[in-house]
């Protein structure tokens, strides 16, 4: 009987076993701690929405033991503040970052180039690019890229090797004059080409990559297709897919913060990672286009509401559009100059249908509209301006409602009153009796009226309105025929 105790416990604590390996097992797998390599894709400009996606993407590949994370990029560019965030994420990953140009035809320009630079493994498949790094300020512009000569030292700096050790002319006296002063738009424009050269230097020093090149990129705007990054040392690998990049990158040595490791990405499992809706939100957000629709929407939203009171829908939606719509250019680095050149415009096109300045209210509006469009962003950063045409047509159709709402004000004040006290002066009745105080019974609009009259009524006489004092009408006769004393 004992031994058959013996062996019932021995299955049952073999089965208890393999039930706690199996849900661990599940674990595992559930937890992804059995080595994946995360794909992040950055599809369109970089702004609040992707670096807010890269840094949740880094953060759950580290909590998850990823691998590898790979940013599958294809950008024209974007906001530096985001770009810059982005990369301190990269550099703090304990995670290796593989930042892939992908798929062919795609370019990692502008914003792109940093980050390709500024990621443990750069890689792009065939056919991209990348290059053209050359910042452009948020409402201010400035020169392009060649515009105006380069000093000495720049010229230095940006030589190539071969340049360099060429002989030089000796410089003219013309050649050797002291430069002519820069203004204030030129010395902004060199602060900025000057910090971002030496930020791409850092992040090529660090990564051991062509350092001519993301010079050049910056301040000559210089592009180069993947065959020729990966000549001159930009990037690291070639790659049609990530599938191919995986293999190529298995046993290769990398820096990461806990000092150097070793790849095994061959065969590894591949989890793609989607923007979530808060992500595709903010995205959508942030463009400065929505944000100035949403920003008109919630102006004439209001304004409606506070000329119709008891609505309640136009002046809820108003409200809303426009508090997502300053939310929206606050995560956008807008001149709020132009922001309130707006906000006036709007409330001067609204001013010209109740006010009567002959037109002056309203140009001056349509006027100022257009100018705070074209001084909210720069049209130069990629995917960050605003269409002149979006400008224009959203001034044309304000002023245009605008106009509407003033011809149908015009013609309701010509409009012949039809109700209330007005409407009584000049109105017909017919006289029906005698009131014991002395005044009359008048039909008048199918009501009957008290009324008084300058000389004496019959029943049956037509009489018109004169005046009311109170309920008291003061009518005068029209029908002369019905009245004491007339000839029939």
């Amino acid at each position: 009987m004992s031994t058959r105790r013996g062996i019932v416990f021995r299955h049952a604590v073999a089965l208890l076993f393999l039930l706690l390996g199996g849900a661990g097992l599940t674990l595992l797998a559930a937890n992804g701690s059995s080595g994946f390599a995360l794909v992040l894709p950055i599809d369109g400009v970089i702004g609040p929405a992707s670096a807010d996606y890269i840094h949740k993407g880094l953060a759950q590949a580290t909590a998850r033991g990823a691998q590898l994370v790979v940013i599958e990029m294809d950008t024209p560019g974007g906001l530096d503040t985001s770009m810059r965030t982005i990369i301190k994420d990269i550099l703090a990953s304990p995670v290796p970052v593989a930042t892939f140009v992908a798929p062919e035809g795609a370019r990692a320009a502008s914003a792109g180039t940093y980050i390709l630079y500024a990621s443990h493994i750069a890689a792009m498949a065939p056919a991209t690019n990348l290059g053209a790094a050359t910042p452009v300020a948020i409402g201010l512009g400035g020169p392009q890229p060649g515009s105006t000569p380069p000093r000495e030292e720049e010229t230095e700096t940006s030589a190539t090797p071969d340049e360099r050790t060429t002989d030089k002319a000796p410089a003219s006296p013309a050649t050797s004059r002291p430069a002519p002063a820069r203004g204030p738009a030129d010395a902004m424009t060199a602060k900025s080409m000057s910090d971002a050269t030496a930020y791409i230097r850092s992040l090529a020093q660090l990564r051991g990559r062509d350092v001519d090149f993301a010079e050049r990129a910056v301040r000559e705007a210089a592009s180069l297709s993947a065959e020729e990054a990966l000549a001159k040392g930009v990037i690291d690998i070639i790659a049609i897919d990530t599938v191919d990049l995986l293999h190529k990158l298995d046993g290769r040595e990398v820096a990461v913060l806990d000092g150097k490791r070793t790849l095994a990405t061959a065969g590894l499992a591949i989890e793609r990672q989607e923007p979530d809706w808060r992500n595709r939100i903010l995205a959508v957000l942030a463009n400065p286009q929505v944000a100035l629709i949403l920003m008109m929407i919630g102006i004439y939203g209001l304004f409606f509401e506070f000329t119709s009171p008891g609505v309640g829908v136009p002046g809820i939606a108003g409200a809303i559009s426009l508090l997502v719509a300053l939310y929206a250019f606050q995560l956008l680095p807008v001149n709020w100059a132009g922001v309130l050149l707006l906000a006036v415009g709007a409330g001067l096109m609204l001013a010209e249908a109740f006010l009567p300045s002959f037109g002056a209210l309203g140009i001056g509006g349509i006027i100022a509209f257009v100018v705070g469009g074209l001084f909210l962003m720069d049209a130069e950063v990629p995917g960050f301006g605003i269409p002149l045409a979006l400008i224009v047509g959203l001034a044309l159709a304000s002023a245009a409602i605008l106009l509407a709402i003033g011809n149908l004000a015009a013609r309701s004040l010509r409009r012949a009153v039809v109700s209330g006290r007005e409407e009584m002066l000049g109105a017909r009745g017919t006289v029906i009796a005698p009131a014991p105080d002395g005044t009359w019974w008048i039909a008048v609009h199918g009501e009957n009226w008290r009324a008084r009259a300058n000389r004496p009524l019959v029943p049956g006489a037509l009489v018109r309105v004169e005046r009311m004092e109170g309920l008291v009408l003061h009518v005068s006769p029209t029908d002369t025929t019905h009245l004491p004393g007339s000839t029939p």
